[in-house]
């Protein structure tokens, strides 16, 4: 690999005078579809997690690029041999890590037809079937979720007038965004200058995006409010702890501004109860944005709709459909009450995209609704989505992804050893082994240092996770809350069937066998 020896003309390919000629670029596209397909095909023999070192490929590939080109033939047997060899390999029915990022052929093939058009749709007059199949598909995803008109575009308003949603490329985006409207909606009214007074309020198992954005908005990092959570909520905000902090941030002459209620948490899928914290919210006036990132898709099910109840009280919702809803990255789905609160934070005009449609004021600017002017054609593999598999098929893909989390839920029950630290709410189990099983029954034995026990059994839990991880059989990662260290397993690969789930258990067990084996009793010197 890299640049060729000028002697070597025969294995130069001969580079198209057109970077986009038709007839090399179908030659190469049904390369690439094959080289993907067989990928997918085998995806289930390569190591889960990556095993290489930090540096791997700077030994792999030259310091400077090729000075001549190199076919295509070339390039992917590069990838093979070097480049997946570095992918931890998210689409592999063993992946359990995180949350997944699943795939679809609808998924896949709307990304190239995105990606083929290669539009720039930053406003309406730049592509109108971007800006408008957005706004198409944000409905219909809306209404498959039950929510409330408020949220959804009508034909009876003038673009920008009311609710609606868009595309952001992720989580991190939409909370900035929300944000930032919330802000200079306050702002607008205290005065700019009051800027260090504003106050935002999550839990504390809430995702960093949202104390990230805080930072990036302005907001003082002392008036940033990570409330604590126990397991006696399951992790979800009190609305009653939520209120007495108001209350005292109020007393010291701060200004409440913005919270971000969660519907599946990051560490352990916890759910804040989104009715009550909104009543408590809007008795202050603060913006309500609901982050249902990843457990929002499974509200398109009747069964799993009243875990977003109370959404129509909020000012803003979210869910990432490249999480869960088979949607490839990027395409993170925001819902606003108050566009205009978006337009009037987040617009520019310049002279140079100033048009009759946008004067006209009936056509919908979607540069204005997000933090970059330069935006995909996102709406196009969502819309593939929607209609290559239907409602129907969605609700049953991810009442499958539920059962096999059901499924592992009770292998873990039948082996005493082991014990769930919250309960299953979606389709991520959170499970460790048991302080008993790590000091083989010496818990009530004199002698034990009671203070080091969590600590120890923390500890081991870690181990067993690296161990299964290292061995690339199957990927997990960790959370701890409550001072708990757990091993979360998520259930959501487009490939996964309840034999990976089985035989994903049948690894933890063994690795158990051999960590428990090497174990101290962790007992007082």
């Amino acid at each position: 690999m890299g640049s060729l020896p000028t002697d070597n003309l025969d294995s130069m390919s001969i580079c198209s005078q057109n970077p986009l000629d038709p007839d090399e670029f179908r030659r190469q596209g049904h390369m690439i579809i094959d080289f993907l397909a067989d990928y997918y095909k085998n995806v289930e023999s390569y190591p889960v997690r990556s095993q290489v070192e930090p540096g791997y490929l700077s030994k792999r590939l030259p310091e400077t690029a090729p000075n001549h080109s190199e076919s295509i033939e070339t390039i992917l047997q590069d990838v093979q041999n070097d480049i997946i060899p570095g992918i931890t390999h998210w689409q592999s029915p063993n992946y359990f890590a995180y949350f997944p990022s699943s795939g679809s052929v609808a998924g896949f093939l709307g990304e190239m037809l995105s990606t083929g058009f290669n539009v720039v749709g930053f406003n309406w007059m730049s592509s109108p079937a971007a800006t408008e199949l957005e706004s198409i598909v944000m409905n219909w995803l809306g209404q498959m979720l039950n929510l409330p008109k408020s949220f959804l575009f009508s034909s009876d308003d003038n673009a920008g007038s009311s609710g609606g949603g868009v595309l952001q490329g992720t989580t991190c985006e939409a909370i900035l965004c929300t944000l930032t409207a919330s802000r200079d909606k306050m702002l607008n009214k205290i005065g700019r200058e009051n800027i260090n007074k504003l106050v935002v309020y999550a839990s504390d198992q809430t995702h960093c995006a949202l104390q990230k954005a805080a930072q990036i908005a302005g907001i003082n990092p002392k008036n940033f409010r990570a409330i604590a959570t126990s397991k006696a909520t399951d992790f979800g905000l009190s609305p009653q702890a939520l209120l007495s902090t108001i209350l005292a941030d109020i007393e010291s002459g701060l200004v409440p501004l913005f919270l971000c209620a969660t519907v599946g948490t990051t560490s352990s899928t916890a759910v804040d109860p989104i009715g009550p914290l909104c009543e408590v919210a809007k008795q202050f006036g603060i913006w309500v944005h609901v982050d249902a990132a990843y457990a929002g898709s499974a509200c398109i099910c009747p069964e799993f709709r009243h875990f977003i109840d109370g959404v129509e009280e909020a000012d803003s919702f979210s869910l990432n459909a490249h999480k869960w809803f088979f949607t490839t990255l990027d395409c993170c789905c925001l819902w606003v009450k108050d566009s205009n609160a978006l337009v009037k934070a987040l617009s520019t005009s310049p002279e140079y995209l100033k048009n009759k449609a946008t004067d006209s004021k009936q056509v919908i600017d979607y540069k204005d609704w997000q933090i970059a002017l330069s935006r995909r054609f996102r709406s196009m593999k969502l819309w593939l989505v929607l209609r290559s598999y239907g409602v129907a098929n969605l609700r049953s893909f991810l009442r499958s992804h539920v059962k096999m989390a059901k499924h592992f839920d009770g292998l873990i029950a039948m082996d005493k050893r082991f014990e769930i630290v919250v309960p299953r709410t979606f389709s991520m189990v959170c499970f460790r082994l048991k302080p008993a099983a790590i000091f083989n029954g010496k818990l009530g034995e004199n002698g034990v240092d009671y203070r080091c026990i969590e600590e120890k059994t923390n500890e081991i839990n870690s181990k067993l996770l690296e161990s299964v991880n290292a061995s690339g059989s199957i990927y997990m990662t960790h959370a701890v809350v409550g001072g708990v260290y757990m091993i979360r397993f998520a259930v959501g690969a487009t490939l996964t069937e309840e034999r990976h789930v089985s035989m994903a258990w049948k690894v933890i067990q063994e690795h158990t066998d051999a960590i428990l084996g090497a174990v101290d009793d962790c007992v007082v010197a």
